[in-house]
C-alpha cells in the first residue's frame, strides 16, 4: 500500500482506517516522525525520546503498535502511555521535556477514521508549515520502506500509566474547596473524557449525570463531535429534563469541551472564550501580572477583545489553527488562547489545548460567583449578535475573496489579512477564509446592532460568496 498524500493535513494526519492508513502506512509515518523530530531538535535520532498514546478507536491498538515500531526501528526511545486523551500526551511531553509525541486519534471524526496528532518539544504542534510536509515526503520515500534496515540498536520502549499524575496536575488549576455540588450532565460521546476527567469531577463532589461515559470505538450512541447540532441535542434535552446547572460534552479524544447552559442553550466558543479570558485575566492581575495577554481567533465575536481589555488584559487576534496558537503563545507570553471551534490553550499547560481545564474553570467560576451560566453568557447575547460559521462551496475561493475585499474596501471598511479576509466596521464585521481541505469558504459575521441587522448583513455577504 502506498502512502496517500491526502492524509497529511494542515495540522495533523487523518484518513480512513484500513483504506488510507493501515499498519504499513503507520509504520512508515512512525519512522519518518522519528527522523523529523531528530532534525527539529538538532539531535541524532538515537538520542531522541518521544511519547505515544492512542484513543479508543477500534483500529487504534494495531496502528499505535505500528507507529511505535517505526519510531523504535529508527533508534528513538518511546514512552507508551496507552489509551489516553490527547491532552494527556501533550502534558507528558511538556512536563517531561520530551522531544515530541504522537497521538493515534481521529479526534471528532466518525468511526471509520483514524489519524495522528504530532507535536515536538514543548508540546508544540507540527503543521503543514513545519514538520508534516517533511514527514509526508519521508513516508513516501524508500527511506522508510519496512524492509529497509533501521538503527543498529532499536530504541527502548517504556510503558507508563500517567492518569493519576495528570489528574493531580489538572486539579491544581482551581481551588477544589470552592466547588459547590452543582448538578452537571456530562456527555463523553463514548470517547476519552470519562476516564480522563471523570475521576476529577467525582472528587469534586458534583452531582453528575453521566451519559455515554465509557470509551467505545463503535460510537453506539452518536458521533463524538458536539459541534454538530444533531450530536448535542441529547445533552440539551437531558439538561432541561434533569434541571441541571449545566451540561458539558467532549469530543472523541477529549481535548475539546462544549457547554450547555442551565436553560439548555449551547454556549458558542466565542462567548466561552470571553468568559474564561475574563476570569483568567482577573486572576493573573491579582497575581501581579499587570497586562496579561490573551489570544483569540480572527472569527471571534468582539466580546472577547472587549471583556479582556475591560479586565485589564491585552487581546491579540490570531490565525486559526492549534499549531499557530501554540507557537505564538510563548512568543507573546500569553496566559490563554481560545478558538471558536472549542480549542482552549493554557500557558501553564505547555500552551496546549485542553478539554479538562475549561470544564474545571467554568465549574469554579459558577461556584464562586453564584451565578447561572445562562446569566453569565446572557450579557453577550444582549450585545453581540453572531452568525456562527457558515460554509459555502465555491469554485474559485481566491477570486471570490478578492471581489469581497475590493467591494468593502471601496465602502470604507478596514481590511486585514490575519487569516483570510477580515472586514471591519464600527458596528459589524466579518471574516471569510478558505478551508484547508475542501473547496469551501467559511463565513463568520457579527453585528453589534441587532439579530435582524446580523441576518441582513449575513445574507448580503453570502450573496457575494455564492453569487
Amino acid at each position: 500500500m502506498s502512502v496517500p498524500s491526502g492524509i497529511f493535513k494542515a495540522y495533523d494526519v487523518r484518513g480512513i482506517a484500513g483504506e488510507e492508513i493501515d499498519a504499513a502506512v503507520a509504520h512508515r509515518i512512525g519512522r519518518a516522525f522519528a527522523r523529523v523530530i531528530a532534525d527539529l531538535s538538532g539531535k541524532d535520532v538515537t538520542d531522541v525520546h518521544v511519547a505515544v498514546g492512542r484513543d479508543m478507536r477500534l483500529s487504534a491498538p494495531e496502528l499505535l503498535r505500528a507507529y511505535r515500531d517505526g519510531i523504535v526501528l529508527e533508534g528513538a526511545a518511546v514512552t507508551d502511555i496507552g489509551q489516553v486523551g490527547s491532552e494527556m500526551l501533550y502534558w507528558l511531553v511538556g512536563t517531561r521535556g520530551l522531544d515530541g509525541g504522537l497521538m493515534c486519534t481521529a479526534s471528532h471524526n466518525p468511526k471509520a477514521y483514524t489519524g495522528a496528532k504530532l507535536v515536538e518539544k514543548g508540546a508544540l504542534a507540527l503543521s503543514g508549515e513545519r514538520g508534516i510536509g517533511e514527514i509526508r515526503d519521508l513516508a513516501q520515500s524508500e527511506e522508510t520502506d519496512p524492509d529497509r534496515p533501521g538503527a543498529e540498536t532499536p530504541g527502548l520502549v517504556l510503558e507508563e500509566d500517567v492518569y493519576d499524575a495528570f489528574q493531580q496536575s489538572a486539579i491544581e488549576f482551581i481551588d477544589p474547596a470552592k466547588i459547590k455540588p452543582l448538578k452537571v450532565v456530562v456527555d463523553g460521546g463514548n470517547g476519552m473524557a470519562g476516564p480522563m476527567i471523570g475521576p476529577i469531577l467525582k472528587h469534586l463532589g458534583l452531582d453528575l449525570v453521566e451519559t455515554y461515559w465509557t470509551p467505545d470505538g463503535n460510537f453506539p450512541d452518536h458521533e463524538p463531535n458536539p459541534l454538530l447540532p444533531e450530536n448535542r441535542q441529547f445533552i440539551i434535552d437531558k439538561v432541561r429534563e434533569t434541571g441541571a446547572d449545566l451540561g458539558i460534552a467532549w469530543d472523541g479524544d477529549a481535548d475539546r469541551c462544549f457547554f450547555i447552559d442551565d436553560e439548555g442553550r449551547f454556549v458558542d466558543g466565542d462567548f466561552l472564550t470571553a468568559l474564561l479570558a475574563e476570569s483568567l485575566v482577573q486572576k493573573a492581575r491579582e497575581g501581579g501580572n499587570d497586562a496579561p495577554a490573551i489570544l483569540y481567533d480572527c472569527r471571534a465575536s468582539r466580546a472577547v477583545a472587549d471583556v479582556v481589555e475591560a479586565a485589564g488584559g491585552r487581546a491579540l487576534i490570531n490565525r486559526v489553527g492549534h499549531a499557530f496558537f501554540k507557537t505564538r503563545m510563548p512568543q507573546e507570553g500569553a496566559i490563554f488562547g481560545g478558538e471558536v471551534s472549542g480549542h482552549y490553550y493554557f500557558e501553564k499547560f505547555s500552551n496546549a489545548d485542553s478539554g479538562t481545564l475549561p470544564a474545571l474553570l467554568i465549574l469554579e467560576l459558577l461556584s464562586v460567583t453564584g451565578e447561572k451560566l445562562s446569566s453569565l453568557v446572557g450579557r453577550f447575547h444582549e450585545r453581540y449578535f453572531i452568525s456562527g460559521e457558515i460554509n459555502s462551496t465555491v469554485e474559485d475561493a481566491d477570486a471570490r475573496m478578492a471581489e469581497i475585499e475590493e467591494r468593502y474596501a471601496a465602502q470604507g471598511a478596514t481590511i486585514t489579512h490575519v487569516d483570510g479576509v477580515s472586514v471591519d466596521y464600527d458596528d459589524w464585521h466579518f471574516n471569510v477564509r478558505k478551508s484547508n481541505t475542501e473547496p469551501l469558504l467559511r463565513l463568520c459575521l457579527e453585528s453589534l446592532v441587532s439579530v435582524e441587522d446580523m441576518e441582513r448583513r449575513r445574507d448580503e455577504v453570502l450573496g457575494l460568496i455564492r453569487g
